[in-house]
């Protein structure tokens, strides 16, 4: 009868982790399936905790405790801004723990002097091997993100050579394991060789590559747990895993396409490192800008009929996004059409852009994705772009030579008017100079983007 309930409950919890995924795919009904998805983990650890290998309650609990004030202090004082480096972690952990697990049930084989059998060996090894990857390239995403470490591409000679041969390395040991699930020094050396993989794998992968990095990673601790699934027995544990492993290899592929690059040329590229051509295009004389105060602006969007809004990161950090909703506001009610144009890489991981503004209570029906904002542009009066950088780069449509030629981009150029709020001229994950502050059309506001826009939206508001 118990192992009966466990497995219908194990059912409902993939309905609704199923379901709240689906839900995810919409900013309008992502809430709801963030619910839907954290009520099926909760069933399904319920459930689990019913089963009777549990060891020692007592230790659960705790671990409950601790983890779950863990996530409520995080949830409380990490920033919006900050959210890609928590994501980071988050991933991380769920690789360590899928490592640790398979390495106590290797550690238990090992007491008993039983090899298992099956799959079983098979999914220990993936699960460590995969786990020690997404926990330390995880850090180096969370380190890189977080600015503790440089965000350019860290490269050395032979670089390729040398993962390659660590990597040819850990498969075999892999298939050895798999054949002698009792070595527990070789699964040691495999835990150890996973971890320096991590490592060697994402630090020649650069800053503005990180939302593609995030994703990937994400998918990996999804493959992680997975695996630990089988190696546990748990069809939940399964079943969650391959739904995060697959969405976020789904992810992963939607980011390379908003970037117009395989997810080869991000992993082996080293995009973000300065070259000899990079070194030399930024030198060259592209124009003067000059330098416009929110009044001026006032008189501009006074008189203009539709805006799009165009968020990225400087607003992310300067945590505008309030004030935006509030401009937003007043330009609505002056009888003009507001909509907000999101790049799929606009911030620092995907999605970024969407959560800030929900944040801001920004109605839905105004986030507008960029295939279907493109068009719009060459009849907007105003396009205000803030903190965004690369998406709204001409180059990636004039400059042959350019780094990002080919990317999609949010065409702003083509409006009637560009306003850009930036702090300064300094160029964006990309490392390179945007055209598009030197354009006629284009009128820069320099200042921190929350100041320029509660003085941009008076300014309006008393034209």
């Amino acid at each position: 009868m118990t192992t009966t309930f466990i497995q219908l409950a194990y059912l409902v919890a993939a309905v609704l982790f199923i379901l709240g995924l689906r839900n995810l795919s919409s900013p309008k009904t992502a809430p709801l399936g963030n619910i839907m998805a954290a009520i099926g983990m909760l069933i399904a650890i319920v459930a689990t905790l019913l089963t009777t290998g549990v060891v020692n309650y007592g230790i659960v609990v705790a671990g409950l405790v601790v983890g779950g004030a863990a996530g409520a202090i995080a949830a409380q004082r990490v920033e919006m801004t900050a959210m890609p480096q928590m994501v980071a972690l988050l991933n991380g952990f769920g690789g360590a723990a899928s490592a640790l697990v398979a390495g106590a049930e290797v550690m238990t084989a090992v007491t008993a002097g039983e090899a298992p059998t099956g799959i079983v060996p098979t999914a220990i090894v993936l699960s460590v091997l995969i786990g020690g990857i997404t926990f330390t390239g995880s850090l180096i995403a969370y380190a890189k993100l977080q600015e503790v470490m440089t965000t350019a591409p860290i490269q050395y000679p032979a670089q390729q050579v040398v993962n390659a041969l660590i990597a040819v390395g850990a498969i075999g040991l892999c298939v050895m394991l798999a054949m002698n699930p009792l070595n527990a020094p070789a699964f040691a050396v495999l835990a150890a060789i996973a971890l320096l993989l991590g490592v060697l794998l994402v630090i020649p992968i650069g800053g503005a590559d990180m939302p593609v990095v995030i994703a990937l990673l994400n998918s990996y601790s999804g493959l992680a747990a997975c695996a630990t699934g089988f190696v546990l027995d748990n069809s939940a544990l399964v079943i969650s895993g391959s739904l995060v492993g697959a969405s976020g290899l789904i992810l992963t592929k939607i980011m390379c396409d908003a970037m117009n690059r395989s997810l080869a040329n991000v992993l082996f590229g080293a995009f973000g490192a300065v070259s000899e051509s990079a070194g030399a295009g930024a030198g060259v004389d592209q124009g003067t800008v000059t330098a416009y105060t929110p009044l001026d602006a006032a008189v501009i969007f006074a008189n203009a009929r539709s805006v799009i809004v165009v968020p990225g990161y400087g607003m992310a950090v300067a945590q505008a996004q309030h004030a935006v909703r509030e401009f937003s506001d007043t330009l609505a009610e002056m009888g003009m059409e507001v909509n907000f144009a999101i790049h799929p890489v606009a911030g620092r991981m995907p999605g970024h852009m969407n959560v800030l503004l929900a944040e801001a209570d920004v109605p839905y029906d105004r986030l507008v994705e960029m295939d279907e904002i493109n068009p719009r542009f060459p009849e907007t009066d105003v396009a205000l772009v803030l903190g965004a950088n690369d998406v709204v780069n001409p180059a990636a449509r004039e400059d042959e030579t350019s780094p990002i030629y080919g990317m999609p981009i949010l065409e702003v150029d083509k409006a009637r008017h560009v306003f850009v709020i930036k702090r300064s001229m300094n160029p964006g994950f990309a490392g390179i100079q945007n055209p598009l502050f030197f354009k006629e059309n284009t009128m820069m506001i320099f200042g921190d983007a929350k100041k320029v826009m509660i003085a941009l939206n008076d300014a309006v508001k008393h034209y």
